[in-house]
């Protein structure tokens, strides 16, 4: 019964860490986000809502200043308001955010958001069993090895789907008539907007496909389209 003492123990803290991090979050967003009011945005979120047979797409705007969006666990978009900033500014158009609102749908319709939570809680709880066992036979490299298993599987995980988000988007955007173009077009300015011109790489770059592997595959939805409607 011993040798599962570190399973067991793993799996309370994941279903602990679970509603922790889910009421901490909604905490967060409810008090440092209001909804956006944007008519130029609201009249492309709209052409989506159609698209998607729904009266309207709720936006909120997180008061945070990296450049970002967001997918809460209970279904919520979020903006961040120095994305929003950047859109106020001129760098990034309107048809450019309202593809990062479709990405962010796209979590929510394909189950990434809830599941990333529970992903977080029960890497954490891998992590806590793999530094347990390591350390019983690696003394002092242990918990780096066990560290650094847990972080490549939680970016496999990440890529994956993101992937499948941007191809959501890629569909939403084409139905609802506003095109692949300004998702193609933010993903060659996101480091740049997000800081990652320097030698810091932006934290949501190390859980995202590269930039141009990401527009590939987006030129190759573009093109099996153009193929059924030749």
């Amino acid at each position: 019964m011993l040798k599962f003492t570190p399973i067991l123990l793993a799996i309370a803290y994941a279903v602990v860490a679970y509603h922790f991090s889910a009421w901490r979050t909604a905490r967060e967003l409810d008090g440092r986000s209001t909804e956006l009011a944007d008519p130029r945005l609201k009249a492309l979120t709209d052409r989506m809502a159609a698209a998607l047979d729904l009266p309207r797409i709720r936006v909120n705007i997180y008061e945070i200043e990296p450049v970002n969006g967001l997918a809460a666990p209970d279904g919520r978009i979020f903006i961040t308001r120095g994305f929003y900033n950047r859109y106020k500014s001129g760098e990034v158009s309107a048809e450019e955010l309202s593809s990062v609102i479709a990405h962010e749908l796209g979590h929510v319709a394909l189950g990434h958001s809830r599941r990333r939570m529970i992903d977080f809680s029960g890497q954490n709880a891998i992590r806590t069993a793999l530094v347990m066992v390591f350390a019983r036979f690696i003394p002092g490299l242990g918990p780096f090895i066990a560290n650094a298993l847990t972080s490549l599987l939680a970016a496999r995980l990440s890529r994956g789907d993101e992937y499948e988000a941007d191809a959501y988007a890629a569909a939403l955007l084409h139905k609802a008539g506003i095109g692949v173009a300004p998702q193609k077009s933010l993903f060659a300015k996101l480091e740049k907007l997000s800081g990652g011109g320097g030698r810091n790489m932006p934290a949501w770059l190390l859980s995202h496909p590269k930039t141009a592997d990401r527009i590939a595959a987006l030129e190759q939805l573009e093109a099996r389209w153009t193929a059924v409607r030749g």
